[in-house]
Order: structure tokens, then C-alpha cells, then sequence
């Protein structure tokens, strides 16, 4: 038999993910320090493919061929799992409570996300695991799992702890410090007694900055002068963080530049959250928190007590904007209004009441990514007028 090839697929789970999911496949979702696609090309030790819905398509690397090993890419590795995977009979799917994990499909090449889900929907042959899965139901799943995730990717990467390499300026706690090339920090107190702390190349943190771990800095991402950093955060690639963030995921090219508080949230690519900025991720009551669900175009309970500001990409916030627990806010949206805005902002929202138009909205993001030298290229503006027409979340 020939070594197939493997694909993450995009399942049921990329409409419970939107608005992260809008313009990216769930394979492209950080979380921990590595993206999904990243930790299964790890674990695998090859090359990947993603494949997901049509308009997303043009965006990723997927050459059909008749002996694949189809993954869920909502599904998180582990090493257990990955033999299981590895392992599957052809033309069977590996099965967890219901769940599909993945499917093994032989002399059927598959050109389109829609063919995979009508066959393995028609495959009978099914083996069920009994190993333990970490899959992303909903957005707030990536802050409640990142802590874990970094451990695991530390461990994945097969890093040495170095932290002996940091200037004699920083107050160090703990050993667990995990130090790339080109790392530029000082004056700042990191403490690893709970969890690693894991700086990227050429990151930057700025003097005075106190950090916790579980913690993960991408690479060129600066934390500003005096930032509080609490305990299961990534700051992604080329951001730029200031204030006071806690459990928070920001996937990477986004900024949080100046004083605030961000909790239990993420935030996709592109974003901006203007100075002062805050969210709540605590009801006044202390119960669990509520947040819009796509699928349903309703509230769902998240069943989380913390539960703060779920954004997409290309998102911005005015200075001193205040967002309240479990608020949901769509892509390329502008939040600038007085008072508490919605808990649901739709994407290209302006404001409360008008739209932002996608010629405008084409305009901001070329300027906003030339400055990360990243041409807004064609793939990304059908991405974003395929948004702009087909709104996911029409009220």
C-alpha cells in the first residue's frame, strides 16, 4: 500500500468558528504557539493540505489525490491519536463519541470539500477511538485550551529551556523560559514557576513588562513598556501588545498598543483596538456568559464564567471603546460609537448604523498591511467581497 497523503479538512466546526474562520480555514487558527497546520505537519513529519469551503480554497495548497488520509481540522494532535490516524483502513473513518476524526479514502480522488463530506458520510466502516480529543467547537474554545497547547508545543518543538542567554537586567522566576534567536528584552520580570514562557525570534519586550506564564510571544511581536501579561496568552507574529492582557489569543499581524484590559478573547489578524480599550469578560451577576452563534444567528450559553471579546479579521475599535462580556464582533468591522456597542457587531459594520464599503475596506487593508511589507493580493479581496456579499450573519 503507498504512503497516502494527508489533508486537514474543514468539518461542521468552520461555521461555529466564524467570524475567525471567515477568512481563514480552521487549519489557519493559532493556538498555543503553533496554527493547526503547523502542529499536524510536526507531528506527521510532511507537508500538509487544507481543504475548505470554495471561496477560501484559492487561499491554500490542495492537490486531489486518490490515496488521502482526510483529518478534522478542528481536532487538535497528540501523539496517541496520530497512530490511530495513521493506522485507519482504507475506505474507514476513525470515530470519537460521533465525532469523525478522519477518513481514510482510497481510489477516490476528491476535488471538492462538499464531495468529501457526502462520502465519508456514506462510508459504514467505522473505528472508534477511545483516546481523549481536544477539537475546537466554538471560538472560545482556542483561550480555554491555549494554555495546554503551549506546554504541548514546547514539547513538540523540542526546546531546551535557555534562560541564560537574557540579559542580566531581567528579573527571571522559574527556568522554564524558552528563548529564540534574535530576542531583544529587558528590564522586564518573567515568571515561570506555573508554566514556560516562550519568546519567538527577533521578538521584543520593552522595559518593565511583568509576564506569566504559560506564555508564548510570535515572532517580531514587541509587548509595549509596562505590559501586564497574565497566564495562558499568545501574542501571534508582528503584533504589537501594550496594557493588560490575561488568557487571550491574538493570532498574529494585530494591535493592542496602549493601556486597556483583554481577557478571555481572541482576536484574528489586522485588528486594532485604539488606546484605553477594554473588554469585560465578568457579568455583574457571575454567571455564565452568553455570545452570538452563526449557525443559529442567536445567543448561545458558553457555558464559561470568563468569556470576553471574540474578533475577526481586519476588525478596528476607537479609542476608549468598551466591550461587553461575550461580545462577538465581525470582520472588517468599526467600532467607534459612545456607549457600550453590541454584543454583536456584523462584519463591515460602521458604526451603529451604516456599512463600511468594500472599496474603503480594500483601501484600509492594503495600507494596513504594506506596513508588515504584505501585499493585499487578489485571493485576499475575492475573500473579502465574497464576505461583503454573503453575509454570514444578516440579522
Amino acid at each position: 500500500m503507498p504512503t497516502p497523503h494527508f489533508v486537514l479538512y474543514d468539518g461542521n466546526e468552520w461555521e461555529q468558528l466564524l467570524p475567525l474562520t471567515a477568512t481563514r480555514a480552521i487549519a489557519d487558527s493559532r493556538i498555543g504557539i503553533l496554527t493547526i497546520k503547523e502542529k499536524w505537519e510536526k507531528h506527521l513529519n510532511t507537508v500538509v493540505g487544507i481543504l475548505t469551503q470554495p471561496y477560501l480554497q484559492p487561499k491554500y495548497n490542495y492537490n486531489p489525490n486518490p490515496n488521502t488520509i482526510y483529518i478534522n481540522s478542528a481536532v487538535l494532535p497528540n501523539k496517541l491519536l496520530l497512530n490511530e490516524i495513521k493506522n485507519i483502513p482504507v475506505n474507514s473513518k476513525l470515530i470519537y463519541q460521533n465525532t469523525i476524526i478522519a477518513v481514510n479514502i482510497f481510489n477516490d480522488t476528491i476535488n471538492q470539500l462538499q464531495e468529501l463530506i457526502l462520502i465519508q458520510n456514506n462510508i459504514k466502516q467505522t473505528v472508534e477511538t477511545t483516546t481523549a480529543i481536544v477539537k475546537l467547537n466554538y471560538a472560545w474554545d482556542i483561550f480555554t485550551h491555549n494554555g495546554a497547547e503551549i506546554k504541548n508545543d514546547i514539547q513538540l518543538l523540542g526546546l531546551t529551556p535557555n534562560p541564560e542567554i537574557l540579559s542580566k537586567t531581567n528579573t527571571l522566576l522559574g527556568t522554564e523560559i524558552y528563548i529564540e534567536d534574535g530576542v531583544n528584552c529587558e528590564c522586564a520580570v518573567l515568571n515561570s514557576n506555573n508554566g514556560p514562557i516562550y519568546l519567538g525570534k527577533n521578538s521584543e519586550i520593552m522595559e518593565g513588562c511583568t509576564i506569566r506564564g504559560p506564555f508564548a510571544l510570535g515572532e517580531h511581536a514587541t509587548l509595549k513598556m509596562q505590559a501586564k501579561i497574565y497566564s495562558d496568552t499568545t501574542i501571534g507574529p508582528h503584533s504589537k501588545v501594550g496594557g493588560e492582557v490575561s488568557n487571550s489569543v491574538i493570532f498574529g499581524y494585530s494591535n493592542k498598543g496602549h493601556d486597556g484590559f483583554l481577557g478571555n478573547s481572541v482576536i484574528g489578524e489586522w485588528c486594532n483596538l485604539g488606546a484605553d480599550t477594554n473588554n469585560s469578560n465578568l457579568k455583574n451577576n457571575y454567571s455564565t456568559v452568553k455570545a452570538y452563534n452563526y449557525p443559529t444567528q442567536k445567543y448561545i450559553n458558553t457555558n464559561l464564567q470568563f468569556c470576553g471579546l471574540i474578533m475577526g479579521d481586519h476588525a478596528k475599535a476607537a479609542i476608549n471603546t468598551q466591550f461587553n462580556t461575550g461580545t462577538v464582533v465581525g470582520v472588517c468591522a468599526n467600532v467607534f460609537d459612545a456607549g457600550f456597542p453590541d454584543k454583536f457587531i456584523p462584519d463591515f459594520a460602521w458604526g451603529n448604523k451604516d456599512t463600511f464599503t468594500l472599496d474603503k475596506a480594500y483601501e484600509v487593508a492594503q495600507r494596513v498591511m504594506e506596513r508588515r511589507a504584505i501585499p493585499l493580493i487578489e485571493t485576499d479581496k475575492n475573500i473579502l467581497k465574497y464576505i461583503y456579499d454573503n453575509r454570514f450573519n444578516a440579522k
